[in-house]
């Protein structure tokens, strides 16, 4: 994992600097309160405001601290690190906030949003991309575009966003150590890896760099497997780990978070979704680094699509020969397929855009705006291609996109209420970003 900035590393002063001069009379109150139920018996004075912060009206956590009264100070101070560690990973937002302050404060809008039932496109127009390209393979375009994009693979950097463990296919471990293919057994990992050897020795040996987006629960099982298999054949220092940061699990409309029945002093935690994968780069240092190399292009990938490994390729050829600073791979969706469809949005004023838009919005969005729904068109198909999750964009473009940004992505919450009211959950949820 990449050393975390300075911003970052100075995160946890500034907290707690909020904490003492930021919350006057309530946070003596809050204080009062809970030294008198016992709650900050044992603890340091940092760890007491810590306490008291997440106590206060601001940030909603006091029904963390039931019992504390009898706990051990070192089972208090787990739960304590675990909420500075968090705090000091969660990435500056546009407007400057950051830590989970800014967690909580975001949450509570969304899940107001949500539980109002909201449309978050309501107002915007969709209509079909016609600004794409239709590659067909086979074709003399496509061999074209192959063999202008085949010629890019060394200047390209690959992603490989890969921090799900294989829980929902009955494999008891990582997505990328599942076997790709039954007569050989080798992995997804390893096939990506073979394909970047295969890149590097068309290219005369200009290593293909590997970026691997893991989370929490991936990523020590993927530096195993790197290491017990010597990285697949490619050199250590071409595959850069960037490990993603869990954030707290919601229970409520009100953005409590959720302690471990097994064990009180854990909060529960989730991932907070691929879009991460542009925080981590931007926060790593390595695109001015791929920059100096000559890298034009970035290509983002799933963990368990080896089939995108054939259209790469040719979509880097169209990307350079239409100029985009980013193209979506896509493939033909049936009509209500339970997978993201690329749109074209237009809102009621400034700029339209091309983006994925969730299957569980997209046809009640569509007959919103006067049409027919997520029906087929002649093709058999949806006109709404679907998204796989494969990006190629510019290098600089996206660079300097990141530097504009910070690397944030916008955030969106999905609870699955308990009834109609959409005030409780069926399980708890957590604030999510894609990566497009």
């Amino acid at each position: 994992s990449p050393r975390r900035p300075a911003a970052a590393r100075s995160r946890r002063a500034s907290l707690l600097a909020m904490q003492t001069a930021g919350a006057g009379g309530e946070a003596d109150s809050v204080a009062a309160r809970l030294e008198t139920d016992g709650v900050l018996s044992g603890l340091t004075a940092e760890e007491a405001r810590l306490v008291c912060w997440l106590a206060s009206e601001e940030m909603g956590q006091a029904h963390l601290f039931a019992g504390w009264s009898a706990a051990a100070p070192d089972d208090k101070r787990r739960l304590l690190r675990q909420v500075a560690e968090m705090d000091a990973r969660y990435p500056e937002d546009a407007a400057g906030a950051r830590g989970l302050a800014a967690y909580v404060s975001h949450a509570r809008t969304l899940l107001a949003e949500s539980a109002a039932d909201l449309n978050p496109f309501d107002g915007y127009t969709v209509s079909v991309p016609r600004d794409g390209e239709r590659m067909e393979v086979g074709t003399a375009s496509f061999r074209a575009d192959e063999a202008r994009g085949g010629a890019m693979l060394k200047d390209t950097v690959f992603v490989l966003v890969a921090g799900g463990l294989g829980e929902r296919l009955g494999f008891d471990g990582i997505k990328v150590a599942l076997p790709a293919e039954t007569l050989s057994g080798a992995t997804f990992l390893e096939i990506y890896c073979t394909a970047l050897r295969a890149i590097e020795e068309r290219e005369g040996g200009r290593k293909a760099p590997l970026v691997i987006m893991t989370s929490e629960d991936t990523h020590a099982l993927t530096e195993a497997l790197l290491l017990e298999h010597g990285h697949y054949g490619l050199q250590p220092s071409q595959v850069h780990l960037l490990r993603q940061a869990n954030v707290p699990a919601l229970g409520s409309n009100a953005a409590a978070f959720v302690a471990s029945e097994e064990d009180p002093f854990t909060l529960l935690t989730k991932p907070h979704g691929h879009g991460d994968v542009h925080t981590l780069l931007h926060g790593s240092g390595l695109l001015p680094a791929f920059a100096a190399e000559g890298r034009s292009h970035v290509v983002f990938f799933q963990d368990t699509n080896v089939l995108a490994f054939k259209a790469i390729p040719a979509a880097l050829g169209v990307s350079e020969r239409l100029g985009l600073a980013m193209n979506s791979l896509a493939v033909p969706r049936a009509a209500g397929e339970a997978a993201g469809a690329i749109c074209r949005l237009q809102p009621p004023a400034g700029d339209g855009l091309v983006m994925n838009v969730e299957y569980n919005q997209l046809d009640a969005l569509l007959r919103s705006t006067g049409g027919a729904g997520d029906e087929a068109d002649g093709s058999g198909y949806s006109p709404y291609p679907g998204n796989v999750n494969t990006l190629v964009v510019a290098l600089g473009p996206y660079a300097d996109a990141l530097a504009a940004s910070g690397g944030a992505m916008p955030e969106f919450v999905n609870p699955k209420y308990a009834d109609a009211s959409r005030s409780v959950f069926k399980k708890p949820t957590r604030l999510e970003c894609m990566m497009q």
